[in-house]
């Protein structure tokens, strides 16, 4: 076989090289070995067919042949006899039962032709199954092997794997960030398409986290570095999409369970061809010793074993570039039958960010000195309200009052003291003695808004009402998945007014509310009862949920280890637009999938019902018949990566 094309996997099974992981690296196949091979073989075989049928030497046209066997043939027949040896059935093995019986029954040209031609069709079909893996080829190239240090004021270039956490990295503007890390200094737009499959560059500054293999575009920056190199997000991607491979998809799994039984079923009815007609109806042996070695090689389910799993290598590839990480051909499988998709609410749906809507004053108090108040109180909190209603005093340049005599109530609000004067900031059972406008809060929660009273010791003197700003494409997103036929369901610990006015906002079909962890699992398990159940969260709190549906989809996992791991499949970025892209990704690798089993087991049948009555030669078998058969169905998984296919 040629140099550099895959090793042939042994499952017992007629197997062939694109079995093999299409993700290791490999040599180029296009060597100067693999070319003399052809030319040499080539010319021999010119002459030997030369001197057999106008020369009339056909001892030495023979011996040619002979020589033609055993240059493009060795790595074959040894590979052959090595499984023959161990009990296992492959294409080397039947090519080589096929070359050996040509010359017993005196046809030592088509001997050598179907050796020299399967030669060149593995080379053929290697180069194919290389282009399968030049996508995580070029992952693998994303992040650069060095980085820059800069350490006691001087910069130092290492490679990547020595630098460690907390060292400080330059990136100049062109270079593409070598570690995983946080902005110390400077400020750029880097371009995050390599992980997140974002088509506009981000804006980076101090704070911000920034990923191995993204570049940045025109600013310098200083990064400390927070991850090793073999801990980063594109190391995990890697690693993730090369063990997504073993997730094997049910037709995967059958048609390899099916190939294990069907070779050796095709040997014993070669077997049959080969005896039954000369020994029984007396007919010529050679005759049919010939067709029963052209059955063997056409009948070889190589295109039939590599038709699905080069269809999900394509298929998990092109997702990867596109931001999307599917961790095996089994979800892209799971994909195409979801019916249903459930959505956790908070940071799915919505941004997950609270923002101050509205501010309300009673009692001769104004809104400002409502929001001046409530920020003051705040800043002594944790509370995860604190943040938006500092934001919003902060942005209109309201001052902070000391406040003394600090307490948080556990459940209800917090309460302290501003120029020796009490106030009070949560929920209405902090001060349910006063009178409350119902109303107001009952207007605020049917708008999907969450509601803080603020009061003194006497009387109320305001509402504020926040509410988590929905995504951008989130009603379009859903809209999608409708059109697919798949009923959109949504999961919130929120109330009921909030989640009935975010479902009806964004098209949600049906909504639960005021759920906890355990009640998402709950529900998602009463689905389930419905039909297939994809589900959309974080894959952090929710994640008990995602391992209970039959697809688990984790948002924004560039940001998140734990979503990486927890989840089936990880959006990179936080775009529910993706969730159509995956739905036309998996319905096309699938169609693909049935194209490529449809053709291999229609052509296979074929050529062997012309095989046994003669009408197919060994050249045409290996040719047509099975290598070449094999290389259509690589070329057809290719199309999966075509963006335009998904589009």
């Amino acid at each position: 076989m040629p140099e550099n094309a895959d090793k042939h996997e042994h499952q017992g099974s007629c197997s062939c090289s694109c079995q093999e992981d299409m993700f290791e690296e490999k040599e180029s196949i296009w060597n100067r070995k693999n070319f003399a091979i052809i030319i040499s073989s080539a010319v021999l075989l010119g002459i030997g067919i030369f001197l057999e049928n106008f020369a009339d030497q056909h001892m030495a046209s023979q011996a040619l042949f002979l020589l033609v066997v055993a240059i493009s043939g060795y790595d074959i027949i040894k590979e052959g006899i090595e499984e023959l040896l161990e009990g296992e059935f492959s294409i080397d093995l039947l090519i080589t039962i096929a070359a050996v019986g040509a010359f017993l029954i005196g046809h030592g040209v088509e001997g050598a032709s179907v050796v020299f031609l399967f030669f060149i069709a593995e080379f053929l079909e290697s180069y194919a199954g290389e282009r399968a893996r030049n996508s995580m080829e070029s992952l693998l190239k994303i992040a650069p092997e060095t980085a820059t240090v800069k350490k006691d004021g001087m910069e130092k270039v290492l490679h990547a794997h020595e630098v460690e956490i907390g060292d400080m990295v330059v990136v100049k503007p062109g270079d593409k960030i070598p570690l995983d890390g946080i902005v110390m200094e400077g400020k750029s737009s880097v371009n995050q398409a390599p992980i997140t499959g974002e088509s506009m560059p981000v804006g980076k500054y101090p704070g911000k986290t920034v990923f191995a293999g993204t570049i940045n575009q025109e600013g310098y920056m200083e990064i400390e570095v927070t991850k090793r190199s073999s801990e980063t997000v594109i190391s995990r991607i890697i690693e993730l999409v090369r063990e997504s491979q073993k997730n094997k998809s049910k037709t995967e799994a059958f048609i390899t369970r099916f190939a294990r039984y069907y070779t050796p079923t095709v040997i014993l009815a070669a077997a049959v061809v080969a005896t039954v007609p000369p020994f029984v109806f007396g007919m010529s042996f050679n005759e049919w010793f010939y067709r029963a070695l052209v059955l063997l090689v056409v009948s070889c389910p190589c295109a039939l074993a590599i038709s699905t799993p080069v269809s999900m290598v394509s298929g998990i590839t092109s997702a990867t570039k596109n931001g999307v990480l599917i961790k095996g051909g089994q979800f892209i499988e799971e994909m195409q039958n979801v019916k249903l998709m459930v959505f956790d609410k908070t940071g799915t749906l919505t941004e997950g960010k609270l923002e101050v809507t509205d501010v309300k004053s009673f009692n001769n108090h104004s809104q400002e000195e409502v929001l001046e108040v409530a920020a003051s109180l705040e800043s002594k909190s944790k509370h995860p309200l604190a943040e938006p209603i500092l934001r919003k005093a902060q942005k209109q340049n309201l001052s902070l009052k000391d406040v003394s005599d600090f307490k948080s109530v556990t459940g209800k609000g917090i309460t302290g003291k501003i120029d020796d004067k009490r106030f009070y900031i949560g929920k209405a059972s902090l001060i349910d003695e006063m009178e409350i406008p119902g109303s107001d809060i009952t207007e605020f929660e049917e708008d999907g808004k969450t509601v803080v009273l603020v009061a003194d010791d006497d009387h109320l003197i305001g509402l504020i009402g926040l509410r988590d700003k929905i995504r951008e494409n989130a009603e379009k997103a859903l809209q999608n998945l409708k059109n697919h036929g798949i009923k959109t369901v949504m999961l919130t610990g929120d109330n009921e007014g909030t989640a009935k006015a975010v479902s009806s906002q964004i098209g949600i079909d049906e909504y639960y509310s005021g759920l906890l962890p355990e009640d998402k699992v709950r529900i998602v398990e009463e689905l389930l009862e419905e039909g297939q159940v994809g589900m959309v969260g974080d894959g952090v709190n929710d994640a008990p949920a995602l391992a209970k549906s039959n697809v688990g989809i984790a948002m924004g996992a560039a940001g998140s280890d734990v979503a990486i791991e927890t989840a089936d499949v990880a959006l990179m970025h936080d775009d529910l637009s993706k969730l159509n892209y995956m739905m036309k990704l998996s319905r096309k690798t699938m169609s693909v999938v049935k194209e490529n089993v449809t053709v291999s087991i229609l052509v296979k049948s074929s050529f062997a019902v012309l095989a046994v009555f003669g009408f197919v030669t060994l050249w045409i078998a290996v040719a047509f018949g099975d290598m070449g058969l094999s290389l259509a169905v690589i070329l057809n998984a290719l199309r999966i990566g075509n963006g335009k296919t998904v589009e």
